[in-house]
């Protein structure tokens, strides 16, 4: 009698539980709006926030050496700059365009350097322009072969190292880019931005 008692308990128990995670999974989900530039870092993985610093420090850092100053001295103009090749070495999926244009806002918002188009961006602006020749006016068509080449080139690469012990990952990353003069590949420029994160486990193996 006792058993039976038990075993009509324990059933009660289990499908009592079934309709919790049951009605625990139909549950909407609750999103709340933030601003886009507040700090959410949810998993420790390279975010909007560490592009958008980042990309903010090395462009303040770029601009404060010695080499603009030098380079506007002697040809009298604001050297030309375009952003080539970010490589992704890390250990993580990362929108490296999305940091390349964070890189291209911070430089030409700047406005101590001129700007010039993607390799990309330049292969659509010529078709463009071809295009004009035979299908605009000749008055508002714009001119072949007056493109104005750039100086110097940003590229460089995004690094992690991963350590991990007993349910709490340090990641760390490493971010490197430099300047290159495109004209005799001199460099002028190296900078360097770390960012180290402590990630902990939560309960139930989150």
């Amino acid at each position: 009698m006792i058993d039976r008692k038990l075993k009509h308990f324990h059933l009660i128990i289990a499908v009592a539980l079934v309709a919790l995670f049951i009605t625990a999974g139909c549950t909407p989900k609750r999103v709340t709006r933030v601003g886009t530039s507040e700090v959410t870092d949810l998993s420790g993985k390279w975010n909007d926030t560490d592009s958008r610093l980042v990309s903010r420090g090395m462009i303040d850092d770029v601009l404060s050496r010695m080499w603009l100053r030098d380079y506007s001295r002697k040809e009298g103009r604001k050297p030309r700059v375009i952003v080539g090749t970010v490589a992704n070495r890390s250990h993580e999926h990362i929108a490296v365009d999305s940091f390349v244009k964070d890189l291209e806002r911070e430089l030409i918002n700047s406005g101590r350097i001129s700007f010039v188009a993607s390799k990309s961006e330049r292969v659509e602006l010529r078709e463009e322009r071809e295009n004009q020749q035979t299908q605009s006016s000749q008055e508002t068509a714009k001119r072949l072969v007056q493109e104005k080449a750039a100086d110097f080139m940003l590229k460089g690469a995004i690094l992690t190292i991963l350590d991990e012990l007993e349910g709490t990952k340090v990641k760390f990353y490493q971010i490197n880019l430099e300047l290159i003069n495109i004209e005799d590949n001199e460099k002028v420029w190296i900078g360097e931005k770390k960012i180290k994160k402590v990630i902990k486990k939560g309960g139930y193996g989150l």
